[in-house]
């Protein structure tokens, strides 16, 4: 069994997608559950993250719907407005599904806005909630966020995309290879196996993403690393199964236990999934 960690869904006429423009056009179309469901059994996959695509208290629940009417969903990471008043606005989202929040730090042009005393007095309310932060980063954010984990060790923080290395050819930088090593020092930071193919754009394979994957592997161990697609992102740089199949050979060398893990049971622990029935 395969969970994934991180994908999308979202319905164009909501109206909330800036980041929607030309160049994204092969994926300006509404995706949906059952669009997911025949790539995702294809692959074995059980359950999914569904992650915020917008910034607004909107665009969360109309995920949180969506998971009512599809038991794929096995979590939501939605977003809110961490300067604002977070205990109101988690109540209005109040669902059995929503893990976490996702600001969308890679947008916002101050590097350290997550460090501001506003923005860490809302995350303080998303910890004693018994939420996650997914850190959607860039190479410039490591330091930051490991400020951050220093600052506030109860508060569960997730990496996506392994934040977004910048890749020199084939290699992703020592600048990022020492930001990764020092966030994995903190046990409450976890790193999601994603959006690698993106990242590095047409020639990715397993190979070209070897360097990446063995240096994540190697900080964060496989009970820290989880697989997520990032689909329908991925249709931008390649497909559902071409990616689920790359991972699984960056990965063969992994002990069983560690492909559980890497695959399944890092993301059914850290964000506290409800697999009733199933086996990691």
């Amino acid at each position: 069994m395969t969970i994934d960690a991180h994908q999308h869904f979202w319905r164009i006429d909501r109206g909330d997608y800036g980041w929607m423009d030309d160049s994204v056009a092969a994926i300006r179309r509404d995706i949906l559950p059952p669009d997911l469901a025949p790539l995702a059994a294809a692959c074995g996959v059980r359950g999914t993250v569904a992650v915020q695509a917008a910034p607004t208290l909107e665009e969360t629940a109309f995920l949180l719907a969506l998971s009512d009417d599809a038991p794929l969903i096995r979590g939501v990471v939605g977003w809110l407005d961490l300067t604002g008043d977070v205990p109101a606005q988690l109540a209005r989202l109040e669902h059995p599904l929503l893990r976490g929040i996702r600001p969308m730090l890679h947008d916002i042009p101050e590097t350290d806005w997550i460090l501001r005393d506003d923005v860490l007095a809302g995350l303080r309310d998303v910890a004693a909630a018994g939420l996650r932060l997914d850190a959607l980063i860039t190479p410039r954010h490591l330091s930051v966020i490991d400020t951050l984990a220093r600052r506030l060790p109860d508060l569960p923080i997730i990496i996506d995309h392994c934040a977004k290395p910048r890749f020199a050819g084939d290699d992703p930088g020592d600048n990022w290879r020492a930001g990764i090593a020092a966030l994995a020092r903190h046990p409450q930071v976890s790193c999601k196996l994603s959006g690698l193919a993106n990242e590095y754009g047409p020639g990715w394979s397993a190979r070209t993403l070897r360097p990446v994957f063995d240096h994540v592997q190697g900080c964060f161990g496989a009970d820290r690393l989880m697989w997520g697609s990032d689909w329908p992102v991925l249709e931008l740089a390649g497909d559902y199964a071409a990616w689920h199949d790359t991972a699984q050979t960056l990965a063969a060398e992994l002990s069983i236990p560690e492909r559980d893990a890497l695959f399944a049971g890092t993301a059914r622990r850290v964000y506290a999934l409800d697999i009733t029935g199933d086996t990691a």
